[in-house]
């Protein structure tokens, strides 16, 4: 009975490794616009973690769309606005974000996700924070 738990333990495990992981995570953004008073701290969640992949060996022969590769990317999600505080009338003090239900890994769509692979160098507040309480969702 030992070696059948202990085999299925290291199967699980090693499927576990294999398969994708690909799931919502928080993560918190600051958000600010230079006529604004205040910058604006932003708790949501965005789809995040590893896709199965793989490298084709024959590069040079495929067409370009047969080379792209699984990401990390929305399945279901939702749009929320908060408003900036401290901006002048002249100013929309409105700013909508994305808010991830779920994910999948597959073909990155830059019509609602950013493609690229370098993190954002500047997720931190150069003015005064306030941290984002209460909003409203556009769907």
């Amino acid at each position: 009975m030992t070696a059948i738990f202990l085999m299925s333990m290291i199967f699980g495990l090693a499927c576990g490794q294999a398969m994708s992981f690909c799931i919502p995570t928080e993560y918190t953004m600051h958000v600010e616009r230079k006529e604004c008073a205040y910058c604006l701290t932003i708790n949501t969640t965005i789809c995040a973690g590893y896709c199965m992949t793989r490298d084709v060996n024959g590069k040079l022969f495929l067409p370009k769309y047969a080379l792209s590769q699984d990401v990390c990317t929305y399945r279901d999600f939702m749009y929320k606005t908060a408003e900036i505080p401290g901006c002048p009338r002249h100013v929309t003090p409105y700013f909508s974000y994305p808010v991830a239900i779920s994910c999948k890994c597959g073909k990155c769509n830059t019509d609602y996700s950013d493609c690229i692979h370098e993190a954002i160098k500047t997720n931190y507040c150069t003015k005064p924070q306030k941290s984002y309480m209460v909003g409203f969702s556009i769907y």
